[in-house]
């Protein structure tokens, strides 16, 4: 008897006034169901926050609430929703989105970097696929005794071993970023041992859909399967070369060809229907695309910004509420389902830790470090998914298994995070007697200056190496030592470029000639060429994380390295006007937070363009710094930075003390902003201008000059004199009269009075501005929570 097929929906309706139910159209249908899946998975991520749970985890748990599991019990709610004829509409949707998210996937895959993993991270890879393979297989043989009978017994064994054995990179990542390990060793080798991991399962899972199709002629099996590999080899020969064309045609801060962007979805959905017809997943085409692209020049980056935002954010969560409605955790019923259940949980959580904890003893990594890189392994997500829909829609999975296998996918993930930070604690700060020298004010000035300088982006690099050239000092004392930290946003949308991003950062904090190897990264080139003319010790660092916690990277780094000054980018990018431009204004809650937390003293760099667009070799250097001390921790900080830099030989510096002329009643009032009487820090100030003096008697290269003042206004004029200068070196929280009337107009508190003022469009200069805090213990920590305020 045939079974009735629903009719097939209209497009669009012609709306309620004219007699028609909009749910019975497919177009307001499917915006009704993405709306309420965008809805239900952004809310649940919100609230699984707390937890430090990767977004994948809300969408699962949200496919399965608005499946038959928990909403889909109220059938009138599930035939309106999510009627049986929407479905088809529901999954193409949702394999489209799948499509592209493989291709992402594989374009930022960098297969040279898995080459060069080395022999530890392959044997862990290999331990993670093997040992948990094997006791799939074994769990195949019960399940299909039990509730999975009738199956084909080769593919649903080759299923079973790739559910089992897979790791899912991308929720790795998340999981990392979020543990703050992403660019420890720990979190390198947990990502390229998943990388490996992932590309050996989706080989395995291309020859379970070889052996899974309605015909069981094994002869057919092996022609998908060497159509599959003949379309790869084909790929392989055919893609390389007219992408690497493109590639050349595209060049860094142009706008890349629309007809290149078009072209290149036009081949992956081609490469999809390639391999469907084939009797593979199109997802496989779409990925290998992904994989044989280029990676260099901005091509690859300009892709992922066209195409992730529209895939990750739309288009997937369809696929987890596509697996939702299959999944209805009502069918594990009974002890025996139960059983089943744990008894798969068990046995890939067993086999995942196990196998990799035994393996990372053998190659004598620490009993911890081993156990959390179990743990790490046995993170499911998006992948395992998409291997268990594959096995439903071919009838390899029934509904019980299929809802098992979900329901460890979760589980496993979810556990991932609270049992890595039950055994590997991330990186804590150290205690504050640990090193002497947290600020450039010291004793003897001749000790080695280590500054923690941070960048955003390549476009202030000139900039920032001429302000270290001139911060070098002389050769008498102990040499400069710079790491310079790349600060990398991490996000949600970002989370497959992350194993890229850990192979840039694999050689944290170590010499830039360490590989033997020139790197072709312009950032890394410009710094190395500044270390090797200059006598400075330069080491390039990374900072992965998102923005909420990355001032928690620098503080700790600047804490393990002995860092007495960290030098901060200014938020906002120069215009050509002269006016500046906030492109990142969240970035100023980083430097906000890094002023309060930081156990050293900081600098914010405002950056006019210091020595031009171009690094300045140490012969050419000649700048003109200014330093304007009205009196206070902060001035004595930079006036200590200016004296440093003075002894560069094209160093001309200027100091300029504010004398303030006040009645009485002004005088009773003033006090600092720790709250420390004004007689103190006068005494303070006096005593540390006197040695100063003392200093600079035969040193013309140094001016000092006394400017008395009684207001704003004439405070203003006289900055306006000294306009045309390179460089101002200010103090963030000044004290006296004038700075206390100027902070009523701060726009941005990061920068203090006197560097608002220099910054603000008002004042006319192309000078830059470096804006200093000085570290002191913990007195400090008032004025800055004053003024950091989140």
């Amino acid at each position: 008897m045939d079974q009735l097929c629903p009719s097939p929906m209209k497009a669009t309706s012609n709306g309620i006034f004219q007699g028609d139910n909009p749910l019975d159209f497919a177009l307001p249908l499917a915006i009704l169901q993405i709306c309420l899946v965008l809805i239900v998975t952004r809310g649940l991520a919100f609230l699984l926050r707390p937890l430090r749970q990767p977004r994948v985890i809300a969408e699962i748990i949200g496919g399965v609430l608005l499946g038959p599991s928990a909403l889909g019990r109220n059938k009138g709610y599930l035939n309106a929703v999510f009627p049986p004829k929407s479905i088809t509409v529901l999954d193409t949707f949702a394999n489209i989105g799948l499509l592209f998210f493989l291709f992402l996937a594989g374009l930022e895959l960098d297969v040279k970097s898995l080459r060069q993993s080395g022999k530890k991270v392959l044997a862990i890879a290999v331990a993670g696929i093997s040992l948990p393979f094997a006791l799939g297989i074994g769990t195949s043989f019960i399940l299909r005794e039990t509730i999975n009978k009738g199956v084909n017994a080769t593919s649903f064994l080759v299923f079973m071993g790739v559910a089992l054995s897979i790791t899912a990179f991308p929720v790795l990542a998340r999981i990392l970023a979020e543990l703050k390990l992403l660019t420890t060793d720990v979190g390198r080798m947990a990502m390229s041992a998943a990388a490996v991991n992932d590309v050996a399962a989706w080989i395995l899972l291309a020859l379970a859909i070889a052996l899974s199709g309605d015909n069981l002629s094994p002869v057919v099996s092996l022609w998908v399967f060497l159509c599959g590999c003949g379309f790869v080899v084909g790929a392989s020969l055919i893609v390389p070369p007219i992408f690497k064309w493109i590639s050349r045609h595209c060049h860094e801060g142009e706008p890349v060809g629309e007809l290149y962007i078009c072209g290149t979805l036009a081949a992956v959905l081609a490469a999809g229907f390639v391999t469907d017809i084939i009797g593979i997943h199109a997802m496989f085409g779409a990925f290998v695309i992904g994989v044989l692209l280029p990676k260099e020049g901005p091509f690859a980056g300009v892709l992922v910004e066209k195409v992730e935002d529209l895939v990750s954010g739309l288009f997937l969560p369809l696929y987890f509420v596509s697996s939702g409605l299959k999944t209805n955790v009502a069918t594990i019923q009974g002890i025996q389902s139960w059983g089943l259940l744990v008894l798969v949980i068990l046995t890939a959580c067993f086999g995942k830790i196990v196998g990799t904890f035994i393996v990372s003893l053998l190659w004598r990594i620490p009993k911890n470090e081993a156990l959390a890189l179990g743990f790490l392994m046995n993170s499911k997500g998006l992948v395992e998914l998409i291997v268990l829909n594959i096995g439903k829609d071919r009838k390899v999975l029934n509904d019980q298994t299929f809802a098992i296998m979900v329901m460890m996918a979760l589980f496993t993930t979810f556990i991932t995070t609270p049992l890595v930070l039950a055994v590997y604690k991330p990186a804590k700060m150290l205690s504050k007697g640990d090193y002497k020298h947290r600020r450039i004010e010291r004793k003897n000035p001749n000790t080695q200056l280590r500054i923690l300088t941070c960048f955003c982006s390549s476009r202030n690099i000139p900039s920032l190496i001429n302000l270290l050239e001139a911060s070098r000092g002389t050769e008498r004392g102990e040499r400069l030592s710079v790491y310079a930290m790349h600060l990398m946003e991490f996000s949600e949308r970002r989370q497959a470029s992350a194993i890229l991003m850990v192979h840039k950062a694999r050689h944290n904090g170590l010499p830039f000639w360490n590989k033997g190897q020139r790197s072709a990264n312009q950032v890394v080139v410009a710094f190395e060429a500044f270390q090797q003319l200059s006598q400075v010790s330069v080491r390039p660092m990374t900072s992965i994380s998102s923005l909420s916690d990355m001032h928690e990277d620098i503080c700790i780094t600047a804490e393990k390295k002995n860092i007495a000054m960290i030098i901060l980018p200014y938020h906002k990018n120069l215009r050509l006007d002269g006016s500046f431009e906030s492109t990142r204004p969240d970035f100023h809650l980083v430097n906000r937070r890094v002023l309060e937390h930081a156990s050293c003293s900081v600098g914010i760099f405002v950056d006019r363009g210091l020595g031009g667009t171009a690094q300045i070799s140490a012969s050419n250097v000649s700048f003109s710094i200014t330093v304007l001390f009205f009196g206070g921790h902060d001035d004595r900080e930079a006036l200590a930075y200016g004296a440093r830099m003075a002894e560069h030989p094209g160093v001309e510096l200027t100091v300029i003390l504010f004398l303030e002329e006040s009645d009485s009643s002004e005088e009773i009032v003033r006090i600092d902003t720790e709250g420390t009487p004004a007689a103190t820090l006068v005494s303070a100030d006096e005593e540390f201008l006197a040695a100063f003096r003392t200093s600079i008697s035969d040193d013309s290269s140094i001016k000092y000059e006394e400017k008395n003042v009684r207001n704003v206004s004439e405070t203003i004029t006289i900055l306006r004199d000294y306009s045309r200068c390179s460089l101002f070196l200010v103090g963030r929280m000044p004290n006296g009269v004038v700075p206390l009337a100027l902070r009523q107009k701060i726009d941005c508190p990061e920068l203090g009075p006197i560097g608002g003022l220099l910054t603000s469009p008002e004042f006319a200069t192309t000078a830059s501005v470096l804006v200093v805090q000085q570290y002191y213990d913990n007195l400090y920590a008032n004025s800055s929570q004053q003024m950091v305020v989140d």
